[in-house]
This record gives C-alpha cells, sequence and structure tokens, in this order.
C-alpha cells in the first residue's frame, strides 16, 4: 500500500516543529516546504536554523526563494497589512500557492501548517484563514494538526488518510499547551522564534515607508540597502551611514552607478552613500552627516567625496543633533 505523503509549511519554529511531529506519529510521510525571503531574520552565520530542524526531524526540506513578483504584495497587499509593513494574509496566499504547486510535483495528497485558531490576530482568525485557502486554491485540503478539532474534517481525513481523533484542539495565543507537546516529544530547542520577519519591526518598516513614498521601488537590492547602516531623508535624497567597518564595506559593494559616496579623511569614518540629485546642498549635508559619525571630534572635519560626476574634498561641521534626529529614518 503507498504511504500517506504530506507537504509541511514549515518555519522552523515551534508550531511547524510540533505539527510535522504530530502527522509523523501516525505514519505520515511528510517533507518539509520553506521560503527564503530577504525579510526573514532565521538566517544565522552558523547555518540555516530551519535545515537544522529539518535534521534532528529526519524529513527531508525544500526551499523555495520568492520571486521579484513576492515586492508587489509587499507595496500593494489586497489584504493590507498588520501593525506595521507585514502583509500577512497575502504573503500566506502568495506562499500557499507555490505549495501547491510543489505537492502536485511530490505526489503529497495534503498540505499541513502549524497554524493555531486564534494565535495571531490578522491571518490566523478562522474568517482570513478560509479566505486564504479560497484565494490559494486549497479549499479542504490544508490540515491544521494543532487546532484541527475546531474545523470541519478535511479531504484526508474524509478519506481515512488522517485520523482526526488524534490532532489536537488548541487555540488562542497562550503557548501551555505547545509547551506540554513539545515536552512530550522531547523538543527542548525552538530555533525559529516569532517575529522572525523584518516587516514586522518598526524601524525596519519606516525604512521601506520611506522607499515607497519617495522612490516606489523595492527590489532585492534595495532591500539590501534597507537592512544595513543608518538611514536619512533629506528632501528628495536618501543618505546611508555604516556603523561598522562590515557595513562600510556592504555599502561600497551595494553602491549604485549613480550614488556618490563620503569618507572622512585621516580619522575613523563611516562610509556614506548619497542616493537622489547631487545638488551642492545634498552633497554639503552628507559630508555633515558622515562627519558627525567620524572619530574626529573638531569643529570642522576633512572630508571627500567621490561619484561619477562630481568628487571632491572639502572641511565642513558635523551636523548638529537636532538636525540630525529630524532627518533620521532609522
Amino acid at each position: 500500500m503507498k504511504k500517506v505523503k504530506a507537504l509541511a509549511m514549515f518555519s522552523g519554529g515551534l508550531d511547524s516543529t510540533l505539527a510535522i511531529k504530530v502527522m509523523l506519529e501516525q505514519g505520515i510521510e511528510v517533507e518539509a516546504l520553506s521560503f527564503t525571503t530577504p525579510f526573514c531574520l532565521c538566517e544565522g552565520k552558523g547555518g540555516c536554523v530551519i535545515s537544522k530542524a529539518a535534521r534532528k526531524l529526519d524529513i527531508p526540506l525544500k526551499k523555495i526563494s520568492i520571486e521579484q513578483d513576492y515586492f508587489e504584495i509587499v507595496k500593494n497587499p489586497k489584504y493590507g497589512y498588520g501593525k506595521y509593513m507585514n502583509p500577512c494574509v497575502d504573503c500566506r496566499i502568495y506562499m500557499l500557492k507555490k505549495a501547491k504547486k510543489y505537492a502536485e510535483i511530490i505526489g503529497a495528497q495534503f498540505i499541513i501548517t502549524g497554524e493555531v485558531l486564534g494565535q495571531r490576530p490578522m491571518s490566523q482568525r478562522r474568517k482570513t484563514l478560509e479566505i486564504i485557502e479560497k484565494e490559494a486554491g486549497l479549499v479542504n485540503k490544508i490540515i491544521r494538526p494543532l487546532s484541527d478539532k475546531h474545523f470541519s474534517e478535511t479531504e484526508a481525513e474524509l478519506k481515512g488518510l488522517v485520523e482526526k481523533t488524534k490532532l489536537f484542539d488548541i487555540r488562542g495565543r497562550s503557548r501551555k499547551k505547545q509547551m506540554e507537546l513539545a515536552k512530550k516529544f522531547e523538543i527542548n530547542e525552538y530555533p525559529c522564534p516569532s517575529g522572525g520577519c523584518l516587516l514586522t519591526y518598526k524601524e525596519f518598516a519606516a525604512k521601506v515607508k520611506d522607499i515607497l513614498k519617495y522612490d516606489d521601488i523595492l527590489d532585492f537590492k534595495v532591500i539590501a540597502l534597507l537592512k544595513i547602516g543608518r538611514h536619512f531623508r533629506y528632501g528628495k535624497n536618501k543618505i546611508i551611514v555604516g556603523r561598522n567597518e562590515e557595513e562600510n564595506s556592504l555599502l561600497l559593494s551595494l553602491k549604485g552607478e549613480a550614488d556618490n559616496w563620503f569618507e572622512a579623511i585621516g580619522y575613523g569614518s563611516p562610509i556614506t552613500l548619497l542616493q537622489g540629485p547631487k545638488t551642492e546642498d545634498a552633497i554639503r549635508m552628507a559630508a555633515c552627516v558622515t562627519a558627525k559619525y567620524s572619530d574626529c571630534g573638531g569643529p570642522l572635519v576633512n572630508v571627500k567625496y567621490e561619484g561619477k560626476t562630481k568628487n571632491g574634498t572639502f572641511f565642513v561641521e558635523p551636523i548638529v543633533d537636532e538636525l540630525l534626529y529630524k532627518i533620521r529614518i532609522s
């Protein structure tokens, strides 16, 4: 008899890990699917925590990188944003549509998720979950093992592929039942805590809003720049200042052809990028910001700048705190 196979939406967090364990306990073959986005905080220097979590579960893991079309969702989500710039409902639909296609490729009979009814105010309400299923073309084809008893029987349950009585009735924001279940399964590490998306962070969301307001451009390079440095908005200009040597190197590597870059001469200095019109006023402002974050400490700082059309050096006063805070985005 052919073994039942499920595709699991896998974040590496406790809920999705528990959902998989519950399915494995029923003898169901599970393959995990995770999505890589430039907004994810789950990638560590020691390797991807999601990959480590999948290895501990002893299941195959497929990673799918989001494409440029994903940024259109961030810019104009049909179902709106969460508290900041997180388009959670539209994001979920996007990923489940791709999961549906991959499930067909590997022959998975249904999809499982670690969703818990009522745990998240935007994307895990009953009505919202129903909308997501419908939009993704997966009505009655998603099993949520942790909250399954709060939902009608799915196709897989009606066919006898999954025993509903062995699933759970967890709901709400409390983690008590998940912790008890984790103890039962001897799960002691939760690789990717909740809130693993940069779009849910106030500071990062402010930078995204600024870009959409002035440039209306989102792509992988833009996001890479938003993730580093101090960001300032001066009229039509964007000023980005490195915070350490690593960020200085990244700024230079990500510098656009039309960008100017700045550095204080003779002292420890950040690298600063100036984007937008290269007016004398904008160049001087970028130089003053560079001087502020340099190690000079004097009333005048010699700053050099280089660009496609303009290069030079000049002495400037560091920007005063009042104006600095006024133009700072994050």
